[in-house]
């Protein structure tokens, strides 16, 4: 009895022993890279059509983040109200400019852009306007860093 008893108690100790190491080997291996570890790109979705989101937020933190290279790449994407916001608010235009010049790449979607009527305005603001859904849709799958406002 003593000797069984013997037997299962090593044999216990040692399959606990195996998924110990098992479990730290695969929680290491997670959290040594990260899903965004490979990408140094930060994607703005900025949809808000409210002038303080984008003066005291959006233009701050992605200029910001280019110029003193936060971030290796920063991409600014106007979707939505912010469209219309960006076409008609000449402050607004200049944050756009300002960002561009810190290198921050500006996108907007021309499916709304199209609603709104504010295509060719934004595109004479040297904005690349463009469908958008898929090249969002790319973003979120590879990792990269996107944040909403």
């Amino acid at each position: 009895m003593l000797i069984l008893a013997l037997v299962l108690f090593t044999f216990n100790i040692n399959a606990a022993s195996k998924a110990d190491n098992t479990l730290t080997n695969s929680s290491t291996a997670y959290q040594t890279t990260p899903p965004n570890a490979q990408s140094d790109t930060l994607v703005i979705l900025w949809t808000s059509g409210d002038p303080d989101v984008a003066l005291k937020m959006v233009f701050m933190y992605a200029g910001t983040s280019a110029r003193v290279k936060w971030w290796g790449h920063v991409r600014l994407i106007i979707w939505g109200p912010s469209s219309k916001l960006t076409a008609e608010n000449p402050e607004i235009q200049q944050g756009i400019a300002k960002m561009q010049e810190n290198g921050v790449v500006i996108d907007a979607c021309k499916a709304c852009a199209d609603d709104y009527g504010v295509s060719d305005k934004l595109s004479s603001l040297g904005i690349d306007v463009k469908y958008m859904g898929k090249p969002l849709t790319e973003y979120l799958k590879s990792g990269k860093t996107v944040l909403t406002f």
